[in-house]
């Protein structure tokens, strides 16, 4: 991975980042009060694409042409968008935003292990191990010893969200091996446009014909998915890259569950128990030891 020294301007691009992205969790809680989870994918992938299309094009970054390349926008499509995006929504049927940020936050403990297993230059290190067994530790405390006795929808949803954040692991590795000679906003593009192909056919299949008679705080939740949690999250996302590095963008993971539970906790009247709150630390005892920098300042 990638590592350079972060700037203030940076480290605030990568808070800014976090809100937005803990952002999707909340708006998702409000848009399924009247819409399927399918259906509140469908509009978050669709409506970003003319905002990074008028990027691309503004930057005049052309179009690829190989047949190749936008079969591999289907599969990141899938992988980083349909996939995630469904799971995590599903799930907040059933546990709310806060927790779920929280389990989303073992992405980047599984996408280290997935990497290194697929990918010849990604060592599977000692750390990275321990840090993926840490994390499950803290899912485990999370979902406590009831899970095993008497399974329910709610431990269902927590391994649905657990599902998104290895779906994530895994287009991480799709678009190294598929998608990395090409530009990263076309890249974004690309996918948002190869996860409307597949999720138009299955939202009319699956939902019926998408209902457009929605309330006004619907409506804000939708353009607030589209909009800032996934066009502009994108921008945001590879202005980071470009001046810290993939290992320092990674910090973004912990950043996400703050502003979710803050959110919901003002906006929604949600909580999370103290058993919740003691998983998260111990995934992000599990993140830090994935990462490495914590023991190298040690010593």
């Amino acid at each position: 991975m990638t590592q350079t020294r972060m700037n203030a301007r940076t480290l605030a691009l990568l808070v800014l980042l976090g809100a937005i992205w803990g952002g999707p969790f909340f708006f998702a809680e409000v848009a399924l009060r009247e819409l399927a989870p399918l259906t509140i994918t469908l509009h978050r992938v669709i409506w970003a694409i003319p905002i990074l299309a008028f990027v691309v094009w503004q930057r005049g970054i052309p179009l690829p042409k190989a047949r190749g390349v936008w079969m591999a926008y289907l599969g990141m499509g899938a992988l980083n968008n349909v996939i995630p995006f469904s799971l995590i929504f599903w799930g907040q049927t059933q546990i709310n935003g806060g927790l779920a940020s929280i389990l989303n936050a073992t992405t980047a403990m599984f996408g280290a292990v997935i990497a290194a297993i697929f990918l010849r230059d990604e060592p599977l290190t000692r750390n990275r191990v321990l840090g993926a067994l840490i994390g499950l530790c803290g899912v485990g405390y999370i979902m406590g010893p009831d899970a095993l006795a008497s399974f329910s929808l709610g431990n269902l949803a927590q391994l649905a969200v657990l599902g998104a954040a290895l779906s994530y692991s895994f287009a991480g590795v799709w678009g190294r091996s598929f998608l990395s000679e090409q530009p990263p906003l076309m890249n974004a593009l690309g996918m948002l446009i190869g996860s409307a192909v597949l999720m138009i056919p299955l939202v009319f299949l699956v939902d019926g014909t998408p209902d457009f008679a929605l309330s006004v705080p619907v409506w804000g939740a939708l353009m607030g998915l589209s909009t800032l949690s996934t066009a502009l999250a994108y921008l945001l996302y590879f202005t980071i890259l470009a001046r810290a590095g993939s290992a320092n963008l990674m910090l973004v993971t912990l950043l996400i569950p703050p502003f979710a539970i803050t959110l919901g906790t003002l906006f929604l009247g949600e909580s999370l128990s103290a058993t919740e709150l003691t998983g998260f630390a111990i995934i992000a005892l599990g993140f830090a030891v994935t990462d490495g920098r914590v023991f190298g300042l040690l010593r």
